[in-house]
């Protein structure tokens, strides 16, 4: 039942059978929100267990430093050992943050504005232009922190193997382009794992600018749902065999491995640049919460102890990204009025519809009382030039009314689809 192939009397029909159901959703008083990639009640429950681990006062003296008191501003060495097994890079080239990884890239790029990144001829305030790179779809709040300082966004197309290089390396040709935002790793909110190519040829990147930076969001480095953990190449490492040491800054957090409000996270560079940045940082506070940062490492452990609890967290994620799958294959599918990517980590969904029906499809969800991340959110300046792409957060609401959000979808998307088709 191909809409496009129906005639003009059975689309009106059809539109006016999709408007039915979709009054009726509206009678049920759905308040339902899939806006953003928050993990359920359940992933919390299943690792408060977090909250125990430090009982004893006396088990908060680590290497003869009271993790209590004032001091170490780069984190606890055995944080930083923690999050360099995961990310497979060395501990001294680890800093560790506060509950948002965000909070620690928005500081980097705070940092190049206000003093310059290590290798800057001048702050960044100082340049007529600033340029960066966003590919989209991809993480709206990236593209906020550098639109809020006045740089120039500019559009990366993404493949099914990552950002477009061939664009990216033709861009980095500009000396007024100073970085990229990167989710090499189940991309936001493609799913995409960047392949060894792309990622070789990041590393290999010659600009023009001598300050320019890979802004490697490592988000979701051991987020998989459905299969056994997927190893990925340590950034830092290429990048400083290739010549170019000092170009990466790497972040990850635990937010949705243990709790997002109440999680630690990770700057990872070169031993150069975290001798910069600490700097800096050293004037504008005194250090991070390193009692957090000792309950994590006694949690986790190591990096096989994080992907112990994240296959936990699979067995709650799982059946909810397989619910929307199935859901669209079965609803969406046959229709031809759209399509979307089927990843086996991270926390989105992302679906394609054909052009000019997403913030038609949104509005008619918020309608009935379903909430989700706006249209145009994952392209730079929130706008979508095909006005398509909508992210799909399944982890926040339970099965059932996952099931409930779903249907809506799926009928606000049909109706959408079927006015736009009546217009052609």
């Amino acid at each position: 039942m191909n809409y496009r192939s129906m005639s003009r009397s059975e689309q009106m029909e059809e539109l006016q059978k999709q408007q039915a159901n979709l009054e009726v959703l509206k009678a049920k008083g759905l308040k339902l929100d899939m806006s953003r990639g928050k993990p359920g009640k359940a992933q919390l429950d299943l690792v408060s267990d977090i909250l125990t681990v430090l009982t004893d006062p006396a088990d908060c003296i680590v290497d003869g430093t009271d993790v209590r008191n004032y001091g170490i501003l780069a984190g606890l060495p055995a944080a930083k050992a923690l999050f360099a097994d995961v990310l497979g890079c060395k501990p001294e080239e680890c800093f560790i943050g506060g509950t948002a990884s965000l909070t620690l890239m928005y500081d980097t790029i705070a940092k190049a504005y206000t003093h310059g990144l290590l290798h800057s001829e001048k702050p960044w305030c100082k340049l007529d232009k600033v340029k960066f790179l966003c590919p989209a779809p991809g993480y709206d709040r990236h593209f906020k922190i550098t639109e809020s300082f006045g740089f120039e966004l500019i559009t990366v197309e993404m493949t099914p193997d990552g950002p477009d290089m061939d664009q990216v390396e033709e861009l980095v040709k500009d000396p007024e382009v100073k970085g990229i935002w990167c989710v090499p790793k189940y991309s936001n909110p493609d799913g995409i794992i960047y392949s060894e190519e792309t990622i070789r040829r990041f590393a290999h990147l010659k600009p023009a600018a001598p300050d320019f930076v890979l802004m490697w969001d490592n988000a979701y480095c051991v987020h998989e749902f459905d299969g056994d953990y997927v190893p990925f190449p340590d950034i830092i490492s290429l990048c400083r065999e290739a010549g170019n040491p000092d170009m990466v800054f790497e972040y990850a957090s635990t937010s949705k491995i243990t709790f997002p409000g109440a999680g630690i996270s990770v700057m990872a560079a070169s031993e150069a640049n975290q001798k910069y940045m600490q700097k800096l940082l050293g004037i504008q506070m005194i250090s991070y919460d390193k009692v957090n940062q000792l309950r994590h490492v006694k949690y986790l452990k190591n990096k096989e102890g994080t992907i112990a609890v994240m296959k936990k967290h699979a067995g709650v994620l799982g059946p909810k990204f397989k619910m929307v799958l199935d859901t669209l294959e079965r609803e969406i599918a046959p229709l031809g009025i759209a399509e979307w990517q089927k990843p086996k980590g991270g926390y989105f969904v992302s679906v394609n519809t054909m052009d000019g029906i997403a913030k038609r499809t949104l509005a008619l969800c918020k309608e009935a009382g379903v909430v989700m991340t706006s249209a145009g959110a994952t392209f730079p300046y929130g706008k979508d030039p095909r006005d398509r792409n909508i992210r799909v957060a399944p982890s926040l609401p339970p099965v059932s009314e996952l099931e409930q959000a779903m249907e809506v979808f799926c009928v606000s998307m049909k109706i959408a689809a079927l006015e736009k088709l009546l217009t052609e």
